[in-house]
Formats: structure tokens, C-alpha cells, sequence
């Protein structure tokens, strides 16, 4: 799919107070070491595979679900979709995930959506994708360094050298970053300091 944008941003979209009670109720909440599909419940992984894992993820994160905090979000979601030309039909937020990046942790390359149908039929989820991603940036940028969101834009015109792009605009405390959740990006290494963000992904039916 050919975009006109691979990400829509808002800068201080979410006032700082607000971005500072998220952190101290989600810091509140059980946490636990973020996984991937091939290494879903950490718990359970051996050595070895809990090595393969935080090559590719190494993160904590938390889960928290309250309508106000959909309040604040969704009218940036609709906003980007709609002023990014994307127009996706989408229906549901899943529960909000609250990630910690500490000295030398990072998310690698990866999508959101790989073409996955959720089909737990007990689940409000079952048979939508994820369609558009948001992040919050819930630190002050002075708080750390590293931790850059990077997108790379992988069907750009291959002739092209320069596909992948920092998304510097995330930076700031309080700025909302929307993305389609099959554009491919990940959180570069955190050198100093802690990254806190607010991660929710929007869902649909499947794309006709």
C-alpha cells in the first residue's frame, strides 16, 4: 500500500500533568518483561530463549485500560486518519500498554500488524486487525537520551537510499504519534536515563 504519510504527529498533544499521573498510576500496576509473538510468555522461556527474546525486545511493560485515558487519545487517532488521507475503518482500542526503556533496552524492527486476525471468539478483538498505532511520549526529552522512535518506510521505491527516518517529532513530553500499524519502525537503544510511553493499537475489520 503507496502512502502519502507513514506517520501523522502532534506535538504537546497530551498536557504534562495528565502524561504524569499515566506514569505514577501505571508504575502501580503488576509489570513484567514485554514479549513478542514467537516468545509469548516470558515465564515459560528457557535460557536460550530468553536470550533470542531481548535480542529482539528488551523492555517492561504494564497493561492499563480506563476510559478516560481512550477520552484523551482518540481524537488524535481520528484527527491523523482522517488528515493523513488514510480514511481506515477502525472500531475498537485495544487495552493501553505503558512501556519502560532503561539504560541499554530498545524494541527491534518489527510491525504491529503482520496480516494477524485476532480469532479468540470470547474476545471483543476476534476477527479485526490492528490497523493504526499510537505512541505517547509520557517524558520530558531532557529525561534521556537515545530511545529514538525510527520508521522505516520498506515499499518506498527501492531506488531510493534513504527509507528509514527518526521520528524526531516524538520526542517531546506529551506528543502522539499515529501511525498504520503494518509501517515498520522500532525504539533504538536507550543511553542514559528512562523512556516512558503509551502504546494502543486501533483495530477494524481486515482490509478489502
Amino acid at each position: 500500500m503507496n502512502l502519502q504519510h507513514y506517520y501523522w504527529f502532534f506535538k504537546n498533544a497530551i498536557p504534562g500533568h495528565i502524561c504524569d499521573d499515566i506514569i505514577r498510576y501505571a508504575l502501580q500496576k503488576p509489570k513484567s518483561l514485554a514479549s513478542i509473538g514467537t516468545y509469548e510468555n516470558y515465564k515459560t522461556l528457557t535460557p536460550k530463549q530468553l536470550k533470542g527474546l531481548k535480542q529482539k525486545r528488551d523492555c517492561k511493560i504494564s497493561w492499563i485500560s480506563e476510559n478516560w485515558l481512550y477520552k484523551e487519545i482518540h481524537p488524535f487517532v481520528h484527527a491523523a486518519n482522517k488528515n493523513a488521507n488514510w480514511n481506515f475503518n477502525w472500531d475498537l482500542t485495544e487495552t493501553c500498554q505503558f512501556t519502560i526503556y532503561q539504560k541499554d533496552q530498545y524494541y527491534d524492527w518489527h510491525s504491529d500488524n503482520t496480516g494477524r486476525v485476532y480469532s479468540d471468539s470470547e474476545s471483543p478483538c476476534h476477527g479485526k486487525i490492528r490497523k493504526l498505532s499510537t505512541t505517547l511520549s509520557l517524558s520530558d526529552e531532557k529525561e534521556y537520551k537515545g530511545g529514538e522512535l525510527e520508521f522505516d518506510f520498506r515499499n518506498m521505491d527501492p531506488d531510493k537510499k534513504a527509507h528509514t527516518k527518526i521520528c524526531t517529532e516524538a520526542r517531546g513530553k506529551g506528543s502522539l504519534i499515529v501511525f498504520p500499524s503494518f509501517v515498520w519502525h522500532r525504539v533504538r537503544p536507550i543511553t542514559q536515563g528512562i523512556r516512558y510511553s503509551l502504546v494502543n493499537w486501533h483495530l477494524g475489520a481486515p482490509f478489502k
